[in-house]
């Protein structure tokens, strides 16, 4: 048995909810299939978010879905595990639990997620006092001895960057052979005082379940209470692909191609947040799916004047 709604949302973060909202306010029977899998949740808050700057984001999700459930939108705890477009145009989403769900139109908010460098103490460690992003952490660890992990040679734009928040940065090379380089970054390295160490990272030095320097394979260690590391983003671009969207490869992984609005290059489907690009932040996330729900409530709108006008 299949439930039908006019838009079905995959994805129960900041774009889903935000979707959902949008088009539980314009009437719409909406679905949203959650996975509970948030890119954010080893964070102990998100910053940066107008009037929710420090929100803990399990409680910022909570407050989302009961505004979705004022509007009658349905929510159920569930992993879209396929999708197809019918005879009829309209899509038929396929759950892990076995339930599928029609839709006159998709929004797809299934993020990403991070892979981190395989080195012992960062997965335990990640959102604490390893971190990756100087504008969601920066703030709250600011002034403190930062290190910079580099898997690639990025690693030193992201060595550059947190110098905003801290004089005493040391950028690890760990992966990146010294003559990778440029002289340009070495210029700007020297100018923002960031400390240059060559050689590959082994461990993190933890004492009393806090950071307290990096060790590397030659036995050296450097005291450190603050790493920032890149990870590696992972689209997840199942659905996407089994609808045929266009897809791009960037530096950070592959996303599909997209309007101003988040429309795909399949009709009727649309992509929110970290599934449309790396660098979303909540407060961009939430924009996006805003976005995304007017435009295809206005489009639905459209369609079913039409259709009534060519009866008439």
């Amino acid at each position: 048995m299949t439930d039908t709604y006019e838009a079905v949302v995959v994805g129960g973060g900041a774009a889903g909810l935000s979707a959902a909202l949008v088009l539980g306010r314009a009437r719409r029977r909406t679905l949203v299939v959650d996975a509970g899998e948030p890119r954010n949740a080893p964070a102990a808050h998100l910053q940066g978010y107008l009037t929710r700057d420090g929100v803990p984001p399990a409680e910022f999700l909570a407050l989302g879905r009961e505004e979705i459930a004022r509007y009658g939108v349905e929510l159920v705890r569930d992993r879209a595990v396929d999708v197809i477009r019918t005879g009829s145009g309209e899509f038929r989403v396929t759950l892990a639990s076995g339930r599928t769900a029609s839709a006159r139109r998709l929004v797809l908010a299934t993020g990403l997620a991070d892979e981190l460098p395989t080195v012992p103490g960062v997965a335990e460690r990640f959102g604490r006092d390893v971190l990756h992003c100087p504008y969601c952490h920066g703030w709250e660890v600011r002034d403190e001895a930062f290190g910079v992990l580099a898997s690639t040679p990025m690693g030193v734009h992201q060595a550059l960057m947190v110098s905003q928040w801290s004089k005493d940065v040391t950028l690890f090379l760990h992966q990146v052979a010294e003559e990778e380089v440029s002289r340009d970054d070495r210029r700007r390295l020297a100018a923002a005082g960031v400390t240059v160490v060559p050689g590959e990272v082994a461990a993190l030095v933890v004492e009393e379940d806090r950071l307290t320097g990096i060790r590397l394979t030659d036995g050296s260690a450097h005291a450190r209470s603050v790493l920032f590391v890149a990870p590696r983003a992972v689209p997840r671009n199942g659905l996407f692909e089994r609808l045929g969207a266009e897809l791009r490869e960037t530096p950070f992984g592959t996303y599909p191609v997209v309007d101003e609005t988040g429309l795909t290059s399949v009709p009727g489907v649309w992509a929110a947040g970290n599934a449309a690009g790396f660098a979303e932040q909540v407060v961009n996330a939430a924009s996006a799916g805003y976005r995304a729900a007017a435009t295809l409530n206005g489009e639905l709108l459209l369609a079913d004047l039409d259709a009534v006008s060519r009866r008439d």
